[in-house]
């Protein structure tokens, strides 16, 4: 039995599959004790813990980054090093303000702390570590009472023996972040920046790991990753900064499949939920990046390439000292939630708004479950109103409209910006809200055609049972390329491939089953920046390189190609669960619908693949809706989705 468990801000959603089929489910989200939703889910759903496979998309470690809510954290490094997360890379956002603030220090400079040693930038040791030096640092830590401690000394990604010794000399009671072993890499600001969020949430998510895994006693409990694959638990701790996207990853694997498997492979996602949206960019495959940043801070190691906003259900709307409309980011969350669950929420947000123009049911939200507060809802827009000057209905208009002009910027961001023509791909939305707003997301980018998936509010919880055990393992092996050793590059990659596959078999994947794909970071001499390239021989790598290079930044160059780091993904493939979706309604039966206002509205469960629906209604379901705007036309597939074109 399947259980796939992704925890929001504003709720946790729950896929269950089993030999009878598929049960979904949503509850509202705990932030302060994240595990009790999960437990109140599995109550709830009536199923039997200890038969459970759970894996599990977590948003623990992005709100510790992101709220700056992790443990106190010691970092270590070289002698004269100690600015390194401070200084970074000289770079800020307000780039033409004179008098720029400057941006508060990752770490304290009472918990940077220094040590002796020194590698060279070939791996020879220039000055050893001392024992005497190590037994200083440990007294300092000891006197800091930090819960854990990133280590990050130069050039260790070619030596890491004095990482090592360090390590072992830690207190057993302090969690131990080894940059040699979070990211192996050059480049120490970002070496560092790993290790130090590594430390930072760590702590936090092995806790909140052995705390789930002990309460739900399930047979086998895994976590998502940044990458879009997952880890077991039990391992997951020790590398909490691959967890940064853990949930908005299993959107995107989800999406892949879905969208394969009903002839689209080329599309743009929105996954909005309650408290923010995620947007991607898919081009037959996930893609990864490894230079994404979560709360302004970079992190360099491999996650999907999607862009984040503070835009959901549960935004808030507000009005400035300018007496101008905003929307966002602050949201609502699960508590007190928007002003219609009832629950002493005051302020109006965009479910409220969608509910005030008739876009969201009261008799269909979360198929019936969650009784609307009407009354509480209209009373917050009327103030809201007030204060902008105008009629409820406006006001109500203007908060979808800003919501969806934020949301339309994002997907102009991973589309137009990068040069991407977004008109000829479909728009895939999901997330509790997702569907809410598609047909005008189209709309603002010129796209003719959108798909609501089966099941769209849970689809992250399901991306998460069709993704498979992973392992994504790097090394910098820096030089000219054509001048390279070819056994130094297979030696590299055999390394890595035998320590993934010790990984990977610990967890149950047996050797026959794990695939690899080999990736190298390429640049021209003298360039800083590197793109990645699939590896199968050097001239191919090379001639890749080159037409990569001229589509991304409209050149190339006649110089040498140097290599820079080396890369191995290995996944263990996992049965993909079918999330076919039946109609409920009998071969002769009408297709009916009920009137709500002046809107129709159809029940998804009762739709057929011959069915059209055209023109303004609402399509309801168990955890979500659709809105359907005048000129747009629906049509279910075989599969169950919803594919909408305009007319």
């Amino acid at each position: 039995m399947l259980l796939g468990v992704d925890t929001g801000g504003t709720f946790t959603d729950f896929v269950y599959i089993d030999d009878v089929g598929v049960r979904i489910h949503k509850v509202l989200s705990t932030p302060q004790a994240p595990e009790e939703a999960i437990l109140q889910g599995i109550e709830e759903l009536g199923v039997d813990n200890k038969q459970l496979l759970i894996v599990h998309g977590s948003t623990i470690a992005t709100n510790a980054v992101l709220e700056k809510k992790g443990v106190r954290c010691c970092f270590v490094t070289n002698h004269g090093l100690a600015d390194m997360l401070t200084i970074g890379r000289q770079a800020r956002k307000e780039l033409y303000d004179l008098n720029p603030k400057p941006q508060e220090p990752p770490v304290p400079f009472e918990l940077c702390l220094e040590t002796g040693g020194r590698v060279s930038a070939k791996g020879d040791v220039i000055e050893p570590l001392t024992e005497a030096q190590i037994d200083q640092l440990v007294t300092q830590i000891k006197q800091l009472t930090p819960r854990s401690v990133a280590i990050n000394l130069l050039f260790s990604f070619l030596n890491d023996e004095a990482e090592k010794r360090l390590e072992q000399a830690m207190p057993d009671d302090i969690f131990v972040s080894r940059s040699s072993k979070v990211l192996p890499e050059y480049k120490e600001y970002e070496r560092g920046m790993a290790t130090w969020l590594n430390a930072y949430v760590g702590p936090l998510v092995t806790g909140y790991l052995q705390r789930l895994t002990q309460s739900v006693k399930a047979s086998s409990v895994s976590v998502m990753q940044s990458s879009g694959g997952t880890i077991a638990a039990e391992q997951a701790g020790e590398q909490a900064v691959r967890m940064l996207l853990s949930g908005p990853a299993g959107g995107l694997m989800a999406a892949l499949h879905i969208g394969q498997r009903a002839g689209f492979e080329n599309l743009l996602t929105l996954d909005m939920g309650g408290t923010s949206t995620d947007v991607a960019l898919l081009d037959g495959a996930i893609s990864l990046t490894n230079e994404g940043k979560v709360g302004g801070y970079p992190v360099a190691v491999p996650m999907v390439d999607m862009h984040t906003i503070g835009a959901g259900g549960g935004s808030i709307a507000s009005v400035d000292a300018a007496g101008l409309l905003c929307v966002g980011p602050e949201s609502a969350g699960a508590s007190p939630g928007p002003a219609c669950y009832g629950r002493g929420g005051k302020k109006v947000t965009v479910t409220d708004a969608n509910l005030y123009l008739r876009r969201v049911s009261k008799n269909h939200f979360l198929g019936g479950d969650l009784e609307l507060d009407i009354a509480a809802s209209n009373c917050a827009m009327e103030h809201l109103a007030r204060e902008l000057g105008c009629e409820p209905n406006q006001a109500a208009q203007g908060v979808i409209k800003l919501a969806n002009e934020h949301m339309a910027r994002a997907l102009r961001v991973i589309s137009i910006q990068r040069g991407i023509d977004p008109r000829p791909y479909a728009l895939m939305t999901f997330g509790g809200a997702g569907g809410l707003h598609v047909c005008a997301l189209a709309d603002a980018l010129g796209m003719r055609t959108a798909i609501v998936p089966v099941y769209s509010g849970v689809l992250s919880a399901f991306g998460m049972l069709a993704a498979p055990r992973s392992r994504e393992l790097s090394r910098s092996l820096l030089g000219e390329l054509s001048s390279m050793p070819p056994a130094k590059i297979e030696q590299g990659f055999a390394g890595m491939v035998a320590q993934g596959e010790v990984e990977l078999m610990s967890e149950g994947v047996a050797r026959d089953d794990i695939e690899l794909r080999y990736l190298v970071d390429l640049r021209y001499v003298g360039q800083s920046y590197t793109l990645p390239i699939i590896w199968t021989g050097v001239d191919d790598a090379v001639n890749s390189f080159h037409k990569m290079h001229k589509n991304r930044y409209g050149h190339d160059l006649d110089l040498p190609v140097e290599l820079v780091n080396l890369r191995v993904t290995l996944s263990g493939e996992m049965p993909k669960p079918c999330l076919d979706e039946k109609s409920k309604r009998t071969e002769n039966d009408e297709l009916t619908s009920e009137l709500e206002g002046t809107l129709r509205i159809y029940q998804r469960q009762h739709l057929k693949p011959s069915d059209v629906i055209s023109g303004e209604s609402l399509i309801v379901e168990q955890v979500a809706t659709t809105y359907l705007a005048p000129n747009w036309q629906c049509e279910l597939d075989s599969f169950g989705n919803l594919i909408l074109t305009k007319y």
